[in-house]
């Protein structure tokens, strides 16, 4: 009865910064003048962000929507505490109080990116947001909404734990990626009401995810990882899940000050908070 909940669950779901001074802490100057930055000016502060060249469809979306002024104006319009903010959504421009956000886009969405391990939601990952597994298997970015982690920081017991659910969510991923790929048939039986088939087929289905799993290697963090998330924090729970395509590498501190405002039920803050205009640094 416990393999049931794959078919129902599938079935129901149906400080001032400034573009001149760069803080290269963890990289060379050589290597830092390779990745472009850019400042983003805020109602709470300067946030200044390097836009990673191992993500270049993220990056050169975002220098686009920056030099066509896309953002300027827009709201954070989305705001978790020890979690992450949220913004970049057009219908946020002039949007009178207590409207509810974050359906806005451009028109388009972006492949997604995966450059994990390297690449993971610490604290300050600049992250691209989508729509959800069900309607989004490819787990594509929206075309403009992006958001920055804050997070909170983990034990190594924490971490530890969550290596092994991980681990354990392994089955039940493969599971559900397959059987998204026979949706037209797990429908048609349902049609039908011929719960046996469905009960075989998902039998089948349970089998090949078992499978496929045993050869895929165990889950673990990197040291680098573990370190961060003990250390500065982040969300690990959305890593490879979500396109990181760049960081924050100055400040942080006014990203801290957004995420702890007063928000509405929609998490939307009750007092606006704008971007005022961003620009590529030289």
């Amino acid at each position: 009865m416990k393999r049931l909940f794959y078919i129902a669950a599938l079935s129901a779901a149906l400080g001032l910064v400034s573009c001149n001074n760069i803080n290269n802490n963890k990289q060379n100057s050589t290597e830092m003048e390779k990745e472009t930055v850019v400042l983003m000016k805020t109602d709470k502060g300067d946030i200044k962000i390097k836009l990673y060249n191992e993500t270049p469809k993220h990056r050169d979306n975002f220098l686009k929507l920056v030099k066509d002024g896309t953002y300027e104006g827009l709201l954070f319009h989305r705001v978790i505490k020890d979690f992450m903010v949220q913004g970049g959504d057009p219908e946020s421009k002039n949007a009178p109080k207590g409207k509810m956000l974050g359906a806005g886009d451009v028109g388009y969405t972006i492949p997604a990116e995966f450059v994990y391990p390297k690449y993971y939601h610490k604290k300050g990952a600049l992250a691209a947001a989508r729509q959800g597994d069900q309607v989004n298997p490819q787990k594509e970015s929206s075309g403009c909404q992006f958001y920055i982690v804050t997070g909170k920081k983990y034990s190594d017991q924490e971490l530890l734990s969550m290596e092994n659910q991980m681990n354990e969510a392994k089955v039940t991923n493969i599971f559900n990626d397959i059987a998204r790929k026979n949706i037209a048939k797990i429908r048609e039986l349902q049609q039908k009401k011929d719960q046996n088939a469905l009960y075989d087929l998902q039998e089948q289905i349970y089998a090949q995810a078992v499978k496929e799993a045993e050869k895929m290697p165990d889950f673990k963090f990197t040291a680098e990882q573990i370190a961060d998330y003990r250390n500065i924090g982040g969300t690990p729970f959305l890593d490879n899940q979500y396109t990181v395509f760049g960081e924050v590498v100055e400040g942080l501190d006014v990203v801290d000050s957004i995420q702890v405002v007063k928000t509405d039920r929609g998490d939307r803050p009750v007092d606006d908070i704008r971007i005022l205009e961003v620009e590529v640094c030289d």
